[in-house]
């Protein structure tokens, strides 16, 4: 295990398709306790790296680590690490809420005794209590995304992956969102993605920018910043 305080580090990541290539030397550190968000048109290679980072693919070189473990040689230690909320998660129509997160806890070896515990406490932190006997089809966008992100933190892990977590909500329900990311990152290091910039200065810490599978550029945000529009397209 490396030493490393990153929560994730990158060294000069290639992911080719053929004769394609998605990422191209890619390299990156995350801190702990940071909101660092991939911002980049689609096809700019984020959510490759966010499945080359999860484990579900194999770089084509560089390595990959996640607190300190080689995705690659360390792939269960590595992956227990991680709470992933993919753009568009499989929900299971026949459950309730709160027997869907039981259920993911279980899967992620949440010992038995403690898998009640874990879903009360996701649930108060995306405020899902309310929703728990729901049944899966009767949420909202706006709540099966909540769910989305509860299923990820059943496990306590230390990297949250958010793939696109505004995609296909309301104004209301990005506002909700964009608070919610905020609330999280007082305890867990969050690494996101969207092609979105008012989000991305209203939620992130930082933003890396990816075009055509590079990174291009990378800068610390705030919500005053009002040159980040500018900046992202002087990197085309």
């Amino acid at each position: 295990m490396n030493n490393s305080p990153s929560a994730v580090s990158a060294r000069g990541v290639v992911k080719r398709y053929g004769p394609v290539l998605a990422l191209d030397d890619f390299s990156l550190d995350i801190q702990r306790g940071e909101v660092v968000c991939l911002l980049g048109p689609n096809g700019s290679g984020k959510t490759t790296f966010i499945r080359l980072l999860a484990g579900f693919m194999s770089p084509s070189a560089g390595t990959l680590q996640v607190a300190g473990f080689d995705v690659q040689r360390e792939p269960m230690q590595a992956r227990q690490c991680i709470g992933y909320a993919p753009e568009s998660a499989p929900m299971y129509r026949h459950m309730r809420v709160g027997e869907f997160l039981a259920f993911m806890a279980r899967l992620r070896q949440v010992p038995a005794r403690q898998v009640q515990e874990a879903v009360a406490r996701v649930a108060e932190q995306l405020a899902l209590t309310h929703k728990l006997d729901a049944p899966m089809p009767t949420l909202s966008r706006g709540y099966r995304q909540r769910v989305c992100i509860a299923q990820a933190l059943v496990h306590e892990p230390k990297l949250l992956i958010l793939d696109e977590p505004s995609n296909g909500l309301d104004p209301r329900q990005i506002i909700e969102m964009r608070q919610l990311i905020r609330s999280l990152a007082r305890h867990y290091t969050v690494l996101m993605s969207s092609h979105i910039l008012s989000e991305v200065a209203r939620t992130a810490d930082r933003v890396v920018a990816l075009l055509g599978g590079q990174i291009r550029g990378q800068r610390d945000v705030n919500p005053s910043d009002t040159d980040l529009e500018d900046w992202f397209l002087s990197l085309a």
